[in-house]
């Protein structure tokens, strides 16, 4: 007999998640939930302010990411100024708002893989929690620590020189962006005092890359088998079928590689993606409505990227994804623990897409802004570090936003996660009695490949809270764990 898990709802939660785990008559695990508690405010209090203010405010959901929310949001009220949705702006605008997002992909993606996951395969997953933490990566591996703190730090300084700050800027204005890049700033960052320049950050991306390939190497046969399961993708893809993480259309393919959403105008997104409510957690539950609720759910992110394009349009980025697509001969990669691999290739493309438009002299030129006939209804799509953003508004007579609707990243893969956290448990939790640390750290890896933002707010420097209880066949709980 299952037994029903309630959590009163909060507003703003940060990385917080409850697992429960329920068993059989025979102590094998029967269901698992991924319990999030999630309700954003921000989609009713947006409703009222003038539509302009909106890049700035919801980006407030999030302090690690919010320049995609500051992106996504402005994309959405392009639309509304009449300048398009992605090639309406002006080369400049557009320029400056990619160099922006590559800042943002570069920065994100460093400190997800490098401060939060690598402890997980460098020290491995069953280690000591007083070593398998960022501090112990530092102790062991100071060069490699220092590396990604530089990387971190150099995409927020082209965060910085594009959005005005590094945390919260204000650089997107609907129509455009309310600066250039003068030329003192853009060769601060493309030829700047080693090791804060485009080149050093290309090889140490590389360097990423390799750190991972060797831990891969001596661990192969845990990273394959862990959490691997057939599912659908979901991305962005530029119109060539390029990765494009700043503007695209909407595709979809199947675990074959079948694509089963064509290439669409996200305008329309309402079409074709629906929201499942489920009674055990706060954050929905997207799928495409073709397929319905069984079969619809997908993932989205690095992974999913990587599984629904056709190339990638730098060159040493597209030699490694050329490798990625070997492994699985052109099929999907399903494996969770890929996500990484993935995570780490984004991170040399940035790295090279940053560069390339440094030497841009577009980005120096005054045509900021580009405005056409005035709407009520913008969508704007993103590809933020960990997956396909969302942003819908409607504005009414009096410029005021009416309408707010969001699908982050995590809520398009909480399926996934779930799907993720019931593989793990299974598998290493069937037949025991008890949680040990080291399945407890199983189940928060499956979760952390997703990069989770759970209210948009889960990067942080030490543990994510996280609760396991474990419930036998009469809906008694033999165990507990909070992190």
């Amino acid at each position: 007999m299952a037994q029903k898990i309630t959590i009163e709802p909060v507003t703003r939660i940060e990385g917080h998640g409850k697992v429960t785990v329920h068993l059989d008559d025979n102590m094998n695990v029967d269901q698992t939930r991924l319990h999030i508690v999630e309700f954003r405010g921000f989609e009713r209090f947006i409703q009222g302010r003038p539509y302009w203010e909106a890049p700035v405010h919801v980006q407030r959901l999030c302090g690690i990411c919010p320049v995609s929310h500051h992106l996504a949001a402005a994309k959405a009220l392009d639309v509304i100024v009449g300048a398009g949705t992605g090639e309406g702006l002006t080369p400049t605008g557009e320029k400056m708002r990619r160099l922006m997002h590559y800042g943002q992909i570069f920065q994100s993606h460093s400190l997800h893989f490098f401060h939060l996951c690598s402890p997980d395969f460098l020290f491995g997953y069953d280690a000591d929690p007083e070593k398998r933490n960022v501090v112990g990566v530092v102790n062991e591996f100071p060069e490699l620590a220092t590396q990604a703190v530089m990387m971190r730090k150099y995409g927020q300084e082209v965060i910085n020189y594009t959005a005005g700050k590094k945390i919260h800027g204000t650089g997107a204005i609907p129509g455009g962006i309310n600066k250039n890049l003068p030329v003192e700033e853009r060769d601060l960052l493309l030829k700047g005092d080693d090791p804060l320049n485009a080149d050093k950050m290309i090889e140490y991306a590389e360097g990423g890359l390799a750190v991972f390939k060797d831990i891969y190497s001596k661990n192969k046969d845990f990273i394959d088998n862990f959490a691997h399961f057939p599912s659908n993708h979901m991305s962005l893809v530029r119109k060539d079928g390029a990765l494009d993480l700043y503007h695209g259309l909407l595709r979809a393919v199947d675990k074959d590689g079948k694509k089963i959403l064509h290439d669409i105008d996200y305008q329309e997104y309402h079409k074709y993606i629906e929201e499942e409510v489920r009674s055990w957690s706060y954050m929905k539950f997207p799928y495409l409505r073709e397929y319905g609720t069984d079969k619809g759910w997908y993932r989205v992110g690095p992974l999913a990227r990587l599984n629904t394009v056709d190339f990638i349009p730098t060159p040493k980025a597209q030699a490694e994804f050329e490798k990625f697509k070997a492994h699985t001969e052109g099929k999907p990669n399903n494996h969770c623990l890929h996500t990484h691999w993935a995570r780490l290739i984004e991170t040399l493309h940035a790295a090279e897409m940053i560069k390339e438009l440094l030497q841009d002299p577009d980005l120096q030129k005054d045509d900021l802004v580009t405005k056409g006939t005035k709407g009520n209804e913008g969508v704007g799509l993103i590809e933020a570090p960990r997956g396909t953003l969302f942003h819908h508004y409607k504005i009414n007579e009096n410029d005021q936003v009416s309408m707010c609707n969001l699908i982050v990243s995590t809520t398009n893969n909480n399926e996934p996660m779930n799907q993720s956290v019931n593989f793990v448990a299974k598998n290493m939790m069937s037949g025991q009695p008890v949680i040990t640390e080291p399945m407890k750290n199983a189940v928060e890896i499956a979760i952390r490949a997703y990069d989770p933002c759970l209210s948009c707010a889960t990067h942080a420097l030490g543990k994510m809270p996280l609760e396991i209880s474990m419930y036998g066949p009469r809906g008694e709980k033999l165990d507990n764990y909070r992190s």
